[in-house]
């Protein structure tokens, strides 16, 4: 079993910035591969990015060169940082965690950009 609880969401303007932090208990945490997904009002949820035990990341086309996705092993934690934030940003943002068949959700952090 793996906990996850999500931080650092919030109210930013168009053009700002946030980071959000994920942080994780229960298990071997260097094991598994990290991610953030959202969801926004009306639409389905996306993988925003993800960063495998090796590190390697991948993002989707609509975040590349404005999010990075990081990880500190040594304190369980994922971090999403996220520049030049945009209206169409708006969503609830899921922590998860995946390692084999095994998939664990955290319960989500708002956030919110205004134009």
């Amino acid at each position: 079993q793996v906990q996850l609880v999500e931080s650092g969401g919030g109210l930013v303007q168009a053009g700002g910035s946030l980071t959000l932090s994920c942080a994780a208990s229960g298990s071997i945490f260097s094991r598994y591969t990290m991610g953030w997904y959202r969801q926004a009002p009306g639409k389905q949820r996306e993988l925003v990015a993800r960063i495998t035990s090796g590190g390697n990341s991948n993002y989707a086309d609509s975040v590349k060169g404005r999010f990075t996705i990081s990880r500190d092993n040594a304190k369980n934690t994922v971090y999403l940082q996220m520049n030049s934030l945009k209206p169409e940003d708006t969503a609830v943002y899921y922590c998860i965690a995946v390692r084999g068949c095994n998939l664990y959700w955290g319960q989500g952090t708002q956030v919110t950009v205004s134009s």
